[in-house]
């Protein structure tokens, strides 16, 4: 069997070596023209020869098309170069499950997808497992946990599926360094410095995850050239053994679906797995009362019970990222007590929500590509006492399919008698629509010295992706 890989751009090259490795025939179809050289001669060295769709027409007998689960084109259009093939369909998910089929038998593994709130869910959900060494692929890099200390695999990788496995790789080159196994000193105990495994991924899931998590659809864009969408791709989530899911998405997106480890979780239905009994909203520390019950465990048992606890969580939109962590945590079978001290132990994450001293100063950052006009108000209204804030507002636009309703913004900031600071593209417009005119500064960076400056408090609430401010 011919197995052609379309789009090396996405991880097709770690998807067509891998297979070739294995002693498959293996294509591959440059969609997007990006191929480096490198890659390219690391495919020559593997076999893999490089096509265009025309030279379909050479080929005879069964063709296994492997595609992201964006392509821009239909089954049929890629048949239609020579309809006499016998034709099988796998998207990149689906090929990183089945290479992965026999890997982390031993070990608990979570993979985790939605439209926002993956990144956090991620790092929740390490300090839960930190005892268990977590090897974890987020938007933040492949990250090895040892010890509680944190080993940087790779920075700039994406959460393509196929990083899953190259991130496995890479652990496994730290575990067993090629000098020491030319010198025959390897030892089994050597090959693996991880006891767990948590996958981030933006268009669905290879599988693999004893549980999967769906933190929301909370907007479901077109992909695909429109011909598909962001919960579609998402819908592979119910390939793994145990499902966690936000009870609102389901009910929309996935109620015809039946899976026998299904859970889901909410901030007001009653009906799901787990929900929110009482919340006391503060940008400190959120109270949260919970109850869960008939939830389905990985290992075939059915729990139930309360919690009540603290956790850095300011908006709605944070606590309902914390109610998905708790309930896959409790379907690992990880106990109360554990799932608290490690929620306890989260502090948000650097370049996204977190909380920090600078001097006299508390800093709030609520900094995310997806933030819209529904966070910033409910951040803002946790603040107790807004004569001790500066309150920083701006971004980016084009980072996501969904942009802020300046007007509702602008509408709500001119309510407020407070310091506010505006800057960016997202501020400036949205200082244009305001009747109560503010302060207006083009480098975000000098609301920081602003506020140490005069012994105020902040709460810096910027719309960008976090690697462009991880760089201050």
């Amino acid at each position: 069997m011919n197995n052609l890989v379309i789009d090396l751009t996405h991880g097709g090259v770690k998807i067509a070596i891998s297979l070739a490795k294995k002693g498959k025939n293996v294509l591959a179809y440059d969609i997007y023209n990006t191929l480096k050289s490198i890659d390219s001669k690391m495919l020559e060295v593997y076999n893999v020869e490089l096509i265009q769709f025309s030279d379909l027409a050479d080929f005879k007998g069964d063709m296994n098309v492997i595609y992201p689960i964006h392509l821009p084109l239909t089954q049929e259009e890629i048949m239609s170069h020579n309809p006499q093939l016998n034709y099988t369909f796998q998207t990149h998910h689906e090929i990183i499950g089945e290479l992965l089929q026999d890997w982390g038998q031993d070990i608990p593994k979570v993979e985790i997808t939605g439209v926002k709130g993956k990144t956090s869910s991620v790092f929740m959900l390490k300090e839960i497992l930190i005892d268990e060494n977590p090897l974890i692929l987020s938007s933040l890099g492949s990250l090895l946990f040892e010890n509680g200390k944190k080993i940087i695999l790779k920075q700039n990788i994406s959460i393509a599926p196929a990083n899953i496995k190259e991130t496995i790789d890479l652990a496994y080159k730290i575990a067993n360094p090629i000098c020491q196994i030319a010198e025959g000193v390897v030892k089994s105990e050597n090959l693996r410095k991880y006891d767990s495994a948590i996958f981030e991924s933006s268009l669905g899931v290879s599988g693999i995850g004893d549980v999967g998590l769906l933190t929301n659809i909370a907007e479901d864009y077109p992909i695909a050239k429109g011909r598909s969408s962001a919960s579609e791709a998402k819908r592979q989530v119910f390939n793994c053994k145990t499902v966690v899911c936000e009870k609102e998405a389901y009910d929309e997106y996935y109620s015809s679906i039946r899976h026998n480890g299904l859970n889901t979780f909410s901030l007001s239905d009653r009906t799901a797995n787990l929900y929110l009994n009482d919340v006391n909203y503060t940008l400190d520390e959120t109270i949260l009362d919970i109850t869960y019950s008939n939830v389905k465990t990985i290992n075939g048992n059915v729990i139930s019970g309360n919690m009540n606890f603290g956790v850095f969580a300011p908006g709605r939109h944070n606590v309902s990222n914390v109610l998905g962590v708790i309930l896959t945590a409790l379907c690992l079978e990880i106990s109360e007590d554990k799932i608290i001290e490690g929620l306890e132990n989260y502090k948000g994450i650097p370049g996204r929500t977190n909380k920090k001293q600078m001097g006299n100063s508390i800093i709030i950052e609520e900094i995310n590509p997806g933030i819209n006009t529904k966070a910033i108000e409910e951040s803002i209204n946790m603040i107790d006492n807004l004569d001790d804030y500066y309150i920083a507002i701006g971004g980016d636009y084009g980072i996501t399919c969904e942009e802020i309703n300046e007007e509702k913004v602008s509408e709500f900031l001119d309510t407020l008698n407070c310091n506010i600071i505006l800057t960016g593209d997202v501020g400036s417009s949205i200082h244009q629509k305001m009747s109560n005119k503010c302060k207006i500064i083009k480098n975000y960076n000098d609301v920081y010295d602003i506020a140490l400056k005069n012994n105020k408090n902040l709460l810096f609430i910027y719309r960008s992706d976090y690697r462009k401010l991880s760089q201050r």
